[in-house]
């Protein structure tokens, strides 16, 4: 009896220090994801030094972390004209940089203040993080410039926090 539950002592002892394993790894993978190559190195090595005994996922952590370790540094980004400013800021967006993707995309306004497509984009990464009024205010902008982003805009699953919006409804024309 007294070694059963000794048994049951070390699978649960086991089980815990898996599921800490688990977690180490998904925060490493989660700032690598978001392009926090730095922070994702550190995290790397410290769940590779920590956990070293789950071979496959300490295979996949060298795996990212040497990637991370070769990724250029943040600084090195050299953004030049519309073109790059824009892609950036999708980047930024798709990395879930909201606020990086909004300093970016404004920067890109100052090359071409006329084009439709970055508004559209401001619309949505203000949807992301929750500000409504400011996507509404860029939705109406990207509308006016072309028509077609109001159609986007009802089938864009981003946006469908706003979808019962009054004023989502008029800037679209759904009312």
């Amino acid at each position: 009896m007294h070694s059963e539950r000794n048994t049951v002592r070390e699978q649960r002892t086991k089980k815990d220090e898996y599921q800490k394993a688990l977690a180490a790894y998904s925060l490493a993978v989660k700032e690598f994801r978001k392009g926090d190559f730095d922070k994702a190195v550190e995290s790397f090595k410290g769940f590779i030094e920590k956990f070293p005994v789950d071979r496959e996922i300490v295979d996949r952590a060298k795996a990212y972390l040497a990637i991370a370790q070769k990724w250029p540094k943040k600084e090195g980004v050299s953004l030049k004209g519309f073109e790059d400013h824009y892609r950036y800021g999708v980047v930024k967006i798709n990395q879930g940089d909201y606020p990086g993707a909004v300093k970016v995309l404004v920067k890109a306004l100052e090359f071409k203040e006329n084009d439709g497509l970055v508004y559209f984009l401001l619309a949505d990464v203000h949807t992301l993080m929750g500000q409504g009024d400011d996507a509404l205010d860029f939705l109406k902008k990207a509308i006016q410039k072309d028509r077609h982003f109001s159609v986007l805009a009802q089938n864009e699953p981003d946006f469908e926090s706003l979808w019962e919006d009054k004023k989502f409804k008029l800037i679209t024309k759904l009312l």
